[in-house]
């Protein structure tokens, strides 16, 4: 509902009422700009090509086999003339017909003119002739000959081998499958890494928008992988391994690629899940088999994405030493500390869950060096959107600067989604360019989600949207420690029924008046509905899930309670890392965590207090800013102070200016 930060890291720019707003993440890794080198064989060998008789060859053999066999079984013996069986009679009448072969099989009567003349003609009856004629012939001196169908040995053979050939055939088939089958199983221990090319890697830093730092801070791999010997003459050992840390979406990945095209050398790349199989044992196989290949080509580099996966700290799970994950880690552990680095082999890792990794994994000759991959700064963001933005048709209208400052929080991968959107955005609206309004509509459909048109509020509700957004709006203008207002609306988005959203600024740290700020807005709409309707409803549940959750992180881990003092309790227990399995779950007394409760519940009391304070004195405010929502549906952040403003005159106060009404 309002514009709630799960703080740190900065907080997200939206809420809504009524419901709860899905969490944004960048998902989109980069794409790779490497083509998969043309050889199978990950050792950069040759692949040899094999000859002989093609498969497709035994079927026309076959086919022409058939062929001879029955297709002369339909051809004609003789080119005569074709006679009617009543013409042949009449034939034989006249004293014609001299001879006629008659075929006992077919019923076919042949026969020969007394000129030489051939004839053919259908004979009748089951034996060619129907009875009574075969008299007349002989007495009209015709010879007459019988022709006995005889058996074709080839087709009764054939007849008779056919079904042994589908047999030797079903069993070659079955053969085949089965050494298909078990050849699959004897590679099942292969790495799945990809290669890519080494001749023209096309990726590099000036591909990477921002993030000079981090650039900087890796650019020594490529030295070193460039030019060893500067590295080995003065007896220096560059980091064996790398660990990328950071939030999704920041451009991990496309960072180990930029190095592998920096360096100009092979690049191997697999993820933590394709070590994994249901086979014990697979994934240390497939360990040793990827620094196998990384050792034939040389220098190179593996980048290993999502090592969290199998890097897990041991002894989480309950499978003791032999589970499959836990052997995995420990080959990995294994081949890091089995090569020397003038080897030219560097690993680097990628994860945004450092916290959980194995100590072993992090220990100085292994991963040596964490680099932290932030969320990009303003600048950094300007300079994102730009690179993601040079093959669209843009507006006169659009500022970078502008979007880059709007767009706090924000991920490489969530940037260039943004652009996208507007693209999309801007084609349905049948505009040929991007325009400003057109990133606008993008920024609010990734943040706060798409509108939902189908919802139909009836008047009550409406009504009760107006003044309880109005009430986020209100205490998000007035209160002076919390992120400027941004917009509000009353228009379903996602979710939620309504959206007051404010825009975080750049911010690093967060100050105990900003939370408190922050919790008082949350109760700003369930508040406003008490002082208007006085009652309640559900669509407060999310406001108070979120205050209740940045109350509980300020006295129980912050340490900005003056009860509870400078203690940390952390709010959640991993049991699934196998820390403290067997403990209850708790590092407190009973008196402590009645403390705890009571400062949390004393931190929302009061700050709900000061929030019906604060809308009871802006009353007509409020109810100005209801009636705009009612007519508008949504207003901006300077709309709001001046309707604030104007409610304050109403009520005989003196506002000139908006620092007038806000609280200090």
């Amino acid at each position: 509902m309002s514009d709630l930060p799960p703080p740190p890291p900065p907080p997200p720019p939206g809420g809504g009422r009524g419901s709860r707003r899905p969490n944004k993440s960048a998902r989109p890794a980069p794409k790779s700009k490497f083509e998969p080198e043309g050889s199978s064989n990950h050792g950069g060998g040759s692949g040899e090509t094999k000859t002989g008789f093609p498969k497709w060859g035994w079927w026309i053999i076959a086919g022409v086999a058939v062929a001879a066999l029955l297709v002369p079984s339909f051809w004609p013996s003789d080119d005569g003339t074709d006679l009617t069986y009543t013409e042949f009679i009449s034939q034989v009448d006249e004293g014609n017909v001299g001879s006629v072969e008659v075929d006992k099989g077919s019923g076919n009567i042949t026969g020969e003119y007394t000129n030489g003349d051939t004839f053919n003609t259908t004979g009748g009856g089951e034996a060619g002739l129907f009875e009574g004629d075969q008299a007349f012939l002989e007495e009209s001196g015709v010879s007459i000959t019988y022709d006995a169908p005889s058996n074709n040995a080839l087709l009764n053979l054939l007849g008779f081998m056919l079904p042994v050939f589908l047999i030797i055939g079903f069993l070659v088939w079955m053969q085949r499958r089965a050494a298909g089958q078990m050849g699959g199983v004897m590679s099942i221990g292969k790495s799945k890494a990809k290669a890519y090319t080494t001749d023209k890697p096309s990726t590099t830093f000036d591909d990477i928008a921002g993030y000079e730092g981090v650039k900087q801070e890796i650019s020594e791999v490529v030295d070193f992988l460039r030019y060893p010997e500067r590295f080995k003459e003065i007896g220096a050992r560059v980091p064996k391994g790398m660990l990328l840390v950071g939030p999704p979406g920041t451009g991990k990945t496309l960072l180990a690629r930029a190095v592998a095209g920096e360096a100009g050398v092979g690049f191997l790349s697999v993820t933590g899940s394709d070590f994994m199989e249901m086979f014990v044992g697979v994934g240390a196989s497939r360990v040793r088999d990827l620094f196998q290949q990384a050792r034939r080509m040389g220098r190179a580099i593996i980048f290993i994405d999502e090592i969290d996966s199998i890097g897990r700290k041991r002894g989480a799970g309950l499978g003791g030493g032999h589970d499959e994950r836990e052997q995995t880690l420990n080959q990995m552990l294994a081949e890091m500390d089995g090569f020397e680095a003038s080897e030219g082999i560097v690993i680097m890792a990628a994860t945004n869950r450092p916290d959980i990794l194995d100590p072993a994994l992090l220990r100085p000759g292994r991963f040596d060096r964490q680099i932290v991959v932030p969320l990009p700064e303003a600048d950094e963001r300007r300079a994102i959107l730009e690179v993601h933005s040079r093959d669209k048709r843009m507006g006169a209208d659009v500022d970078m600067e502008t979007m880059a400052k709007a767009t706090v929080g924000m991920a490489g991968a969530d940037l260039a989604n943004l652009v996208n959107e507007a693209a999309l955005v801007a084609v349905r609206r049948g505009s040929k360019e991007i325009e400003r309004i057109d990133f606008e509509n993008a920024r609010d459909r990734v943040v706060l989600g798409a509108q939902r048109e189908s919802v139909i509020m009836t008047a009550e509700e409406k009504k009760a949207t107006a003044y309880h957004e109005g009430g986020h709006a209100l205490l998000a203008t007035v209160l002076p420690n919390g992120d400027p207002l941004h917009k509000v609306t009353i228009l379903p988005r996602g979710m939620a029924l309504g959206v007051t959203w404010s825009l975080p600024q750049e911010r690093h740290t967060y100050s105990k008046e900003y939370f408190e700020d922050t919790i008082c807005k949350a109760m700003g709409g369930r508040v406003a509905e008490i002082v208007v309707f006085g009652h309640l409803n559900s669509g407060a549940a999310n406001d108070l899930e979120q205050a209740t959750g940045i109350a509980r992180r300020m006295v129980r881990e912050w340490g900005m309670s003056d009860r509870v003092g400078p203690q940390a309790w952390s709010s959640q227990q991993q049991t699934f890392l196998g820390d403290d399995l067997m403990s209850s779950g708790r590092e407190y007394s009973d008196d402590t965590a009645k403390l705890l409760d009571e400062e949390i519940a004393k931190l929302l009391t009061d700050q709900e207090q000061r929030a019906k304070r604060t809308l009871t004195r802006h009353r007509r405010g409020l109810e100005l800013i209801a009636e705009s929502l009612l007519e508008h549906e949504t207003i901006d952040g300077p709309t709001v102070a001046r309707l604030i403003q104007q409610g304050m005159i109403e009520s005989g106060e003196d506002a000139e200016t908006l620092d007038d009404i806000i609280l200090r």
